[in-house]
């Protein structure tokens, strides 16, 4: 088979008219031509495929081989995963489920072996990988990199799980990947220097700055909660060889609208060098983790896709491994039944009753409490110093209460407070909770959160939302984090439920993706697991 269009040669910053030819999956020649030859009046761009340079696939509620349904039709071809949700859940059993039904698509999942399961000891999680088992992970093929370190503090202070870890990674000759939002200086060089490769954590341009001149490669993330790009872009035109874009996490609805392709068309009408943004977008990726998605060079996989300008990407075809995989938004990736795989979960806890989710019942500081405030578009969140002691929810004030249900085992329920979520009524709940994706939701009245809770709780898994009028709940049976249903459907179903809670009165952009952060201890500067309030300045419960 063969192919013409304007070849877009990334690395030698050209662009050419071309024929490409392919055989049995592999580019056996290409070659220059004359259009004028050509009965064609206009040709498309031909380049590598996108990458995902970091991306949680359980974020997007959906399962790997249904991602990359989705994920073709806007040019991706690859993804670099890391399967840390479903780890914390399933342990080894997770990773190899991720593993196992990538294979069902036409894509390169490249995954990671979870560094930090479970991500602290200041919550309860499903499962327990120690170095041992990361070891194991790391000898597979299928593994191509160490996933994420968020235990940054166990780096610094040269912990032995920890060391050992990032040593058995370096000695299979395996990129590590970092985690370390906020860290500068003499820290962020001693982190670096330990063997970490990459952050995708960088929140302010001097931050990234700071570990760009250790060596550090910078991962741009624009996620459907955290969103970096504008902070960080322009360090592109200067970096072009340390700069790599990733979503991290992102819901499908999200999914459904775009992926690396937006981030492309947003550089260019930023100003940033055209190579500049293609090489972070298609081949840094695959230089950093020794990929095997092919770069559009004569025995590579034939890999590549077909855009109608260099300006908005709109991408008209995708071939991977010369199979044409998508073609004009729509995807042709099509799942049999025959090899689909049987799901997996770790879903141990009972129903509630209004009455757990009280300050006398629950885990609740019993000193006066400093409330949670969300940040729309980020995953930290700041330490509200206005104290509360047993107060009751202020609907006026936007401080409503914020639960994390033990999902795993039966146990006190955790609550605090937390402001901006904007709910006039109701309550919005989730299974999808970073890490250790216990049940974490925010509500109106301890009634209104027992009633999206339990709505999860009989799904074994899911998003919900309870009001008076309402109750919505979307299924997410695979671990509790994903549905092996049709990809579009399960959008439709999130854009549904997350439209319900804007009409309760949520200003967040993306309401169920800040509230899964809530529970996430590693970013500062105040979360919740199902142990009680946690600080992440002290990296400690408030007692």
């Amino acid at each position: 088979m063969e192919i013409k269009g304007k070849l877009v040669d990334i690395l030698q910053q050209k662009i050419y008219p071309a024929v490409i030819s392919f055989d049995k999956g592999i580019i056996t020649d290409i070659r220059g031509y004359d259009p004028a030859t050509s009965e064609e009046k206009t040709l498309s761009f031909i380049l590598p495929g996108f990458i995902d340079a970091h991306v949680h696939i359980e974020s997007s509620m959906l399962t790997p081989s249904q991602f990359a349904r989705l994920a073709v039709t806007h040019g991706t071809i690859a993804t670099v995963s890391d399967p840390h949700e479903i780890a914390n859940v399933c342990g080894m059993d997770g990773v190899n489920f991720m593993i196992a039904d990538g294979k069902r698509a036409p894509f390169y999942f490249y995954f990671g072996a979870p560094s930090c399961v479970p991500a602290t000891t200041f919550e309860t999680a499903g499962a327990r990988l120690d170095a041992k088992d990361v070891t194991r992970l790391l000898e597979k093929e299928d593994i191509r990199y160490l996933s994420e370190m968020m235990n940054f503090p166990g780096v610094l202070m040269h912990d032995r799980e920890v060391m050992d870890k990032i040593a058995a990674a370096k000695k299979l000759g395996k990129p590590v990947d970092g985690h370390a939002p906020g860290l500068r200086g003499e820290q962020a060089k001693q982190y670096i220097a330990a063997g970490i490769s990459t952050d995708h954590e960088c929140f302010t341009r001097e931050e990234a700055l700071d570990k760009l001149s250790y060596g550090m490669h910078i991962i741009i993330r624009e996620g459907s909660a955290a969103k970096n790009f504008d902070a960080l872009i322009d360090l592109l035109n200067d970096y072009p060889e340390k700069i790599m874009f990733c979503s991290d996490d992102k819901h499908p609805d999200s999914l459904v609208a775009g992926h690396i392709n937006q981030l492309c068309a947003r550089a260019i009408q930023k100003g940033i060098n055209i190579y500049h943004v293609l090489r972070a977008a298609c081949i840094n990726p695959v230089q950093h983790y020794k990929l095997g998605s092919g770069l559009l060079q004569a025995g590579d996989n034939a890999d590549f896709i077909v855009v109608e300008d260099l300006e908005n990407f709109n991408v008209l075809q995708i071939y991977i491994k010369g199979a044409l995989v998508a073609d004009k938004g729509a995807s042709l990736i099509q799942l049999s039944d025959e090899n689909a795989l049987n799901n997996i979960n770790n879903f141990c806890c009972s129903f509630k009753k209004p009455e757990d989710f009280s300050e006398d019942n629950a885990i609740f500081p019993r000193k006066s409490s400093p409330v949670i405030e969300a940040l729309d578009g980020q995953l930290i969140t700041n330490k509200l110093s206005t104290g509360i002691d047993r107060k009751s929810i202020s609907i006026e004030d936007d401080i409503l209460k914020i639960a994390v249900v033990n999902r795993y085992k039966e146990a006190p329920v955790a609550i605090a407070y937390i402001k901006n979520f904007g709910l006039k009524q109701g309550a919005l709940a989730s299974s999808v909770a970073h890490d250790s994706h216990n049940i974490v939701a925010v509500g109106t009245s301890d009634e209104a959160i027992c009633e999206a809770v339990n709505s999860i709780i009989a799904t074994k898994g899911g998003i919900s939302l309870y009001s008076p009028e309402n109750k919505l709940v979307l299924p997410l049976p695979v671990a509790g984090l994903m549905s092996d249903k049709d990809g579009y459907l399960v959008a439709k179903q999130y854009a549904g439920i997350d439209a319900a809670a804007k009409a309760l009165g949520s200003t967040l952009t993306s309401p169920y993706m800040t509230l899964s952060f809530m529970a996430l201890l590693v970013i500062p500067h105040l979360k919740i697991s199902d142990k009680g309030l946690f600080d992440g300045d002290d990296f400690s419960l408030l007692p």
